[in-house]
């Protein structure tokens, strides 16, 4: 309790050092001239601050009790107004060290006429061009995180890619795989727009379809009121799946072990009521025309997070010309497939979300994911290996997506 209380001290005092010094650079910027556009900077800045303390008081004093939906929009806010300051406090800190050296060097070398008026020679007054820079580079995230909240949660893009592998059985030729990922249900608001997320995946008329992991946010109730949508998901070899992080309720204060327990096997349960097959460090085969391919399907392994899964029990005894692997977190692939698995050929992943956030344009990608991520979004070949890493179809936390859309992902593979 005492140690609750005092990083609740810490967190509060350094949110009022950070947002006195924030205010300290608007009105100074706003003291300097009268103008509309800076008497709107002064009420954009009130605005940010009273929105932002008011979901703090909301989340402190009921947030436990809140549905991840409904409280992932207050965080939002708080995200949003930390952000924007944290862009013009950079330019406050620049101004304010450049104002420090040339405060020194008057000081020490310009000392004679410092004395002659200390009180007007040696004061140095604050930068109007770095204001207003740190000002104008402040309302990027100020005015683009609302409008990937409101454009961007269900706005599904579809990513088609083709595949050759020459030890593809023949019959294979032409396999239309549909991957999604991280659909963290929990986080969901708009069940119509879902719906058509669904519906885009489905009128690609997939042979198979995999998830790959991370079906609920924290607690399997959180899909009770989207089977309907889910269950939908059907293909001629069927839905396969395996389990993320977060499915296993690590981020959840539990009333005691066994409720924790208790959900986890509720978690794995829905994907049976979904009707999709669960493969918990395991592998099958699919066959046609009498040539078949292994599935592999492991439970979470990742860099830094909860490793679950155990790669040598899910491929002991699996003998087929060609293998695909389901594992939520990319960085499996280099930290053990590539180096003790090179016999399998394609990894699906998911996890890293693209961040929800950053630029793809014309072949050019990037993400503020990518320095924690060296394979983060997309189709990856290292020697005859190939990851393929989902964009992820929900989203977690921030309650939107800016430049890294929800992904549907369509590959087809090749033999040649």
């Amino acid at each position: 309790m005492l140690r609750n209380l005092f990083s609740l001290f810490v967190f509060l005092t350094v949110l009022f050092a950070f947002e006195a010094y924030v205010f300290y650079g608007v009105k100074t910027y706003c003291q300097n001239k009268k103008s509309k556009g800076r008497k709107l900077v002064k009420w954009l800045y009130f605005a940010l601050l009273i929105l932002s303390l008011t979901s703090i008081f909301i989340l402190l004093f009921w947030g436990n009790g809140m549905q991840m939906n409904i409280r992932n929009f207050f965080v939002a806010v708080v995200f949003i107004n930390f952000t924007s300051k944290l862009f013009f406090v950079v330019f406050l800190l620049i101004d304010d060290i450049r104002r420090l050296f040339t405060f020194l060097y008057k000081l020490f070398f310009n000392k004679v006429k410092a004395d002659t008026n200390t009180s007007t020679k040696n004061k140095i007054s604050r930068s109007d061009f770095l204001t207003k820079m740190g000002i104008a580079v402040a309302t990027v995230p100020a005015l683009s995180l609302p409008f990937g909240m409101i454009y961007g949660p269900y706005n599904y893009t579809l990513h088609k890619k083709k595949i050759k592998f020459p030890n593809l059985p023949k019959s294979f030729h032409g396999l239309r795989i549909a991957q999604i990922s991280d659909i963290h249900v929990g986080s969901f608001y708009n069940k119509k727009a879902v719906t058509k997320g669904i519906d885009l995946l489905l009128a690609q008329k997939p042979d198979v379809i995999f998830f790959t992991g991370d079906i609920v946010n924290d607690q399997a109730k959180e899909m009770d009121d989207y089977y309907d949508v889910f269950s939908k998901l059907k293909a001629p070899m069927g839905v396969f799946s395996i389990l993320g992080n977060h499915d296993y309720g690590d981020y959840h204060s539990w009333e005691s072990e066994a409720k924790k327990v208790e959900n986890f096997e509720n978690v794995k349960a829905i994907h049976a009521k979904l009707g999709w097959r669960l493969l918990l460090d395991e592998h099958l085969y699919l066959e046609k025309e009498d040539e078949r391919i292994a599935v592999i399907g492991i439970e979470n392994w990742g860099k830094g997070f909860h490793q679950e899964g155990d790669m040598a029990k899910a491929h002991a005894g699996c003998e087929a010309p060609f293998k695909i692997l389901l594992s939520h977190d990319p960085s499996h692939w280099d930290e053990q497939i590539r180096k003790d698995y090179q016999d399998v050929d394609l990894t699906l992943s998911g996890h890293t979300h693209g961040a929800q956030m950053g630029i793809e344009t014309h072949g050019f990608k990037w993400s503020p994911i990518q320095l924690r991520y060296k394979n983060w979004a997309g189709l990856y070949k290292e020697d005859n290996q190939y990851l393929y890493v989902n964009r992820g179809f929900g989203f977690l936390a921030y309650p939107g997506r800016l430049g890294i859309w929800p992904e549907v992902t369509i590959l087809e593979l090749e033999s040649t």
